[in-house]
């Protein structure tokens, strides 16, 4: 069993910065793949960026590449997604979602095992 708990959101302005923790607890977390998902207001969940379990390999939506940055440090049970130049159509609740053995692909379809409760990113314009 793994319980996800995302922090790191708030309120930022257009070309502003942020950095989302996904903090886990289960002694399987450095086994899971992860990835993080966001939805907007109004819209359907979407895939935004996964990092495989082994750390080895990251997969990102084509709308966050080169603006977005996954990364995990599995001594702290914690997966970060660093956001910069945010845009206001970043603005969403964001989830981190865990699966044991997965690939940063396998991340994509976003049916994985585990979700967090999500943290809200607002960027204002």
């Amino acid at each position: 069993q793994v319980q996800l708990v995302e922090s790191g959101g708030g309120l930022v302005q257009a070309g502003g910065s942020l950095r989302l923790s996904c903090a886990a607890s289960g002694r399987s977390f450095s086994t899971c793949g992860v990835g993080w998902f966001r939805q907007p207001p109004g819209k359907e969940r979407e895939f935004v960026a996964a990092i495989s379990w082994s750390g080895q390999s990251t997969r990102y939506a084509n709308s966050v590449k080169g603006q977005f940055s996954i990364s995990r440090d599995n001594a702290k049970n914690t997966v970060y997604l660093q956001m910069n130049s945010l845009k206001p159509e970043d603005t969403a609740v964001y989830y981190c979602a865990a699966d044991y053995l997965s690939s940063a692909a396998g991340m994509v379809d976003g049916k994985a095992t585990y979700w967090g409760q999500g943290t809200q990113v607002t960027v204002s314009s």
